[in-house]
């Protein structure tokens, strides 16, 4: 049945036209068993801005690997694709692309300009389309969103509806984020704040009469335009009795009062500060408890408008350093002083934000944030992996300010808000009827539609769509650290609010991508690394398998060559292996493979190497279970590797050809069998990480698709301690020959004596019914096992558990070498010793940790003790020839 793998391991013809035929074939799809347990998952939809970088694949691979080995273990899954359209990012773009074009989106108005956009999303659409495709992403594109499709636009007008109903969506004038760049409002967390080199400019203003100047600071002096009032704290006695009197404005001589507001700190600066309740938050709060007017003097581009009088249509920082100037010629300015300090720079363009008074729509967020929170004392919270985050989703939700929610952007959910020129206004659904209404021009903030993710892909507002009723809430959410604020939690906030449920059960938080030397990856190092170019050189499973084995839940993960030369070194021995396996088939098949294995594991056929890699492959499976369901996958990776490269090849495949070498045919088939059935038991193991290759080494021997396959689970009958102990002493001994042997340059092939004193009868026992592997695989010219053999004096040695190990090398052992060796050997069962006597005498570990993993840690505390003595013994016995 089985065939013959290419000689040599090439990813690009492996990985050519198989996700076509997994497409074909309907395999991503949910089951339809309505008996099976569903799982579900939404991707984080990536933004319609470009293409996938590193970040995107790592996440997405993880969400792979939860998916596909969910759908192996017969869950009806459910993995949902989609993209968002990202407004004020990919507006950007689109905007970037007319102007190298000489065109302005004004030039062609929201219409033709939408269409663009739109032309946009399907170029890049179908880039990051055939890119989930070389990734090998299992989705189920018959369900594919997209954040402004009609469904979620019916999501999304609702949500926006009952939120203004209920009160908690209005409509004011606030001071906001401004990028004038994009021309737009943002949020609080849009904005990324960096240290640059500013100044306070010190400036006097006089008193209207003349009689003295009050100094005032600003960092941005070309608002002074703006300047209402000056304020001092009412309990100063440097200015109590100035209050209400009035200041000139230099440069356009416009008086303005002084008053007295506590926002006015006396042991800070001079405790006289300029208010400008257009331009500064905390001033706009001075401004309406004194009901002082908004004096706005910027345009939406950043350019003054013409209240700055001669500054008018000058860039804000050109009018910055003019103004300066005048201030200086006019003789109002005291001092500059020079200092680093924190600007906001808007996340998308990266211009300076300006805060500016703006009327905007809100999300009140005091009851949402509330709800939030309490839920995650209920049994229906969102589970964080590592649980550290949800104490930052706290943080956040506890401190959380009203959400500005409106864009002033053509791209995007437009605000279902109409106005007529009567000055009314109507929020609803659709359009209201009759003539005369036009609506808000301005869009929903882009995380508004994505919050609704979850759900609104699900059919929701429907709650009798068969998918919110099979799929919702979903299992699990895989994303990064830095979209906690953005994304995760208004997905939290908005789905307990309209769904009454968590919008996940678990959130698996995973870190940042960096280079080599731990760089976060950016366009000004130059040190961005493209996935499809890593797939290239090396195949879509070398990529998954560094991803998903780079760090821990929450870490960062540097990416290296090195590291993706060693995931495709890996990936080559289990095609090595597979191959040598599969040309030494014979024709088995794997049915016959699992009846014949029954026998082994049952000790009625077989030999004890081939229950020995069953019970590993046991224990492996276990552990890699485990750590899948904990999402470690690093550390159920590594056990893969250890298994496969270390037990499996180095080991298992080695120590078969003693019987495959040999003339019992009876034998000799149920080796096969054990390693055709652990060769299928690791792809499937294997098959969530690395789908492609799996899946051309299964169809050699097998029928159907390995997506489809079983996830191995644990078979008692597997299990043999005897088996395994016996085939560790004897891993210990061969390696122990071959280390000595090593260390006196004596090669594997010169036949060499033996001698094995044992301790233990078991071992004896078990070595002396075994002796033909000891002899294959050591070479001994003359081999005595037994517990009354007396050491010889000259001799190398060694100790593993139950016996000593003696080569009588006498020509060629320098005996102060051999002593130097048994110090080092000593001196490593002391820090054995050292360590698992610090365990077993904290008294939190013997009192928590289960029974058997006490007694675990007492079994090596005794046999590290045994071989610690033994290695004594030896040094002394090593002394009295030299003495």
């Amino acid at each position: 049945m089985s065939k013959e793998l290419s000689p040599k391991y090439n990813p690009a013809e492996v990985e050519a036209g198989r996700y076509a035929k997994w497409l074909e074939a309907d395999v991503f799809k949910p089951s339809g068993d309505t008996e099976a347990k569903p799982y579900s998952i939404v991707i984080p939809p990536p933004n319609v801005t470009g293409k996938l970088h590193l970040g995107h694949a790592w996440d997405t691979t993880l969400q792979d690997i939860i998916i596909r080995q969910k759908r192996m273990q017969g869950y009806d899954t459910l993995w949902l694709p989609g993209m968002d359209h990202a407004g004020i990012a990919t507006q950007a773009k689109v905007e970037e692309r007319l102007r190298e074009q000489g065109v302005t989106r004004y030039d062609l108005g929201r219409e033709k300009f939408l269409e663009k956009v739109w032309e946009w999303k399907g170029e890049y659409a179908a880039t990051i389309k055939d890119q989930w495709g070389k990734m090998g992403l299992s989705l189920d594109y018959s369900r594919e969103r997209f954040t402004l499709d009609e469904g979620l636009s019916k999501a999304v007008r609702k949500v926006f509806v009952d939120l203004y109903k209920k009160g908690w969506i209005y409509r004011g004038e606030f001071i906001i984020n401004w990028d004038p760049a994009a021309r737009t409002a943002l949020s609080d967390i849009e904005v990324i704040h960096k240290d640059v080199e500013g100044a306070f400019y010190h400036m006097n203003y006089m008193l209207e009469d003349g009689s003295r100047a009050l100094q005032v600071a600003t960092t941005r002096p070309e608002t002074m335009f703006g300047d209402v009032a000056v304020a001092v704290n009412p309990e100063d006695p440097r200015y109590k009795d100035l209050i209400g009197q009035n200041v000139v404005l230099p440069i356009v001589n416009k008086p303005i009062p002084i008053v007295a507001d506590e926002h006015a700190d006396p042991e800070f600066g001079t405790g006289v500060v300029k208010i400008t309740p257009a331009h500064d938050p905390n001033d706009f709060l001075v401004g309406q408890r004194h009901d002082l007017p908004q004096v706005n003097v910027m345009n939406d581009d950043g350019t003054m408008n013409e209240l700055a009088g001669e500054f008018a249509g000058m860039d804000r920082f050109e009018a910055r350093k003019a103004v300066v100037a005048k201030l200086e010629e006019l003789g109002a300015l005291v001092e500059i002083e020079k200092r680093v300090h924190s600007v906001g720079h808007s996340e998308r363009s990266g211009a300076v934000v300006e805060p500016r008074l703006s009327t905007q729509w809100f999300v009140k967020m005091d009851q949402l944030a509330q709800n939030a929170i309490a839920n995650q004392e209920t049994a229906d919270k969102v589970e964080f992996y590592p649980p550290r985050f949800n104490d930052t989703f706290l943080q956040w939700m506890e401190n959380v300010h009203d959400w500005v929610i409106s864009r002033q952007l053509w791209w995007g959910h437009q605000i279902p808000a109409w106005y007529n020129e009567a000055g009314e206004m109507y929020v609803g659904e659709e359009a209201p009827e009759g003539d005369g209404w036009v609506q808000d021009e301005d869009v929903l903030d882009t995380w508004f539609s994505s919050a609704l993710w979850p759900f609104s892909t699900m059919g929701w507002p429907d709650e009798n769509s068969a998918d919110f009723q099979r799929y919702f809430p979903t299992s699990t959410l895989v994303t990064g650290y830095d979209i906690i604020f953005f994304w995760v939690s208004r997905m939290i906030f908005q789905s307990l609010e309209f769904t009454g449920r968590q919008p996940f059960k678990n959130v698996l938080i995973h870190g940042l991508i960096r280079d080599a030397e731990g760089r976060k990856m950016s366009k000004s190092l130059g040190n961005g690394i493209d996935p499809m170019d890593v797939i290239d050189q090396y195949g879509a499973d070398a990529l998954r398998w560094f991803l998903s084995n780079g760090s821990a839940p929450g870490q960062d993960v540097r990416f290296s060559y090195e590291k993706m030369d060693a995931s495709w070194n890996f990936i080559n021995k289990i095609w090595n292996i597979s191959r040598y396996i599969l040309m030494n088939n014979e024709g088995l098949s794997l049915e016959v493979a699992r009846e014949n294995i029954a026998q082994v594991a049952a000790g009625q056929a077989g030999n004890v190497t081939d229950r020995w890699i069953l019970h590993n492959l046991n224990e492996t499976i276990a552990k890699v279970t485990d750590n899948f369901d904990k999402f470690e996958f690093g550390v159920a990776g590594h056990l893969l590797y250890n298994f496969i490269w270390e037990e499996f090849a180095n080991w298992y495949v080695e120590l078969t050809k003693e019987v495959l070498y040999s003339d019992n045919e009876a034998e000799k088939v149920m080796t096969r069998s054990v390693l055709l059935y652990t060769l299928d038991q690791i792809l499937r193991l294997l098959h969530p990480i690395m789908p492609f290759v799996t899946e051309e080494i299964f169809a050699q021997y097998a029928e159907g698709s390995i997506v489809l396959a079983a996830y191995p689970v644990v078979n008692p009958a597997f299990e043999n301690e005897a088996a395994h102990k016996g085939v560790e002493s004897l891993k210990d001994l061969i390696r122990s020959v071959r280390n000595s042997r090593a260390e006196v340059n004596v090669a594997p092939s010169k036949a060499i004596t033996i001698l094995i004193k044992t301790s233990d009868s078991q071992l004896e026992e078990f070595l002396k019914a075994n002796v033909n592997y000891i002899k294959r695989f050591t070479n001994p010219e003359q081999l005595e096992i037994s517990s009354s053999l007396l050491a010889p004096e000259l001799a190398m040695s060694a100790v593993i558990t139950g016996a000593e190990i003696f080569l009588p090398l006498a020509d060629l052992l320098n005996v102060e070498e051999e002593l130097a060796r048994l110090d080092k050997e000593l001196a490593k069962w002391q820090k054995e010793l050292d360590m698992v006597g610090k365990k077993l005498s904290n008294e939190r570990f013997v009192a928590n940790a289960k029974p058997e993993v006490v007694l675990k840690e007492k079994e090596k505390q005794a046999d590290y003790q045994a071989k610690y003595d033994a290695t004594v013994a030896r040094i002394d016995e090593m002394k009295k020839l030299i003495q």
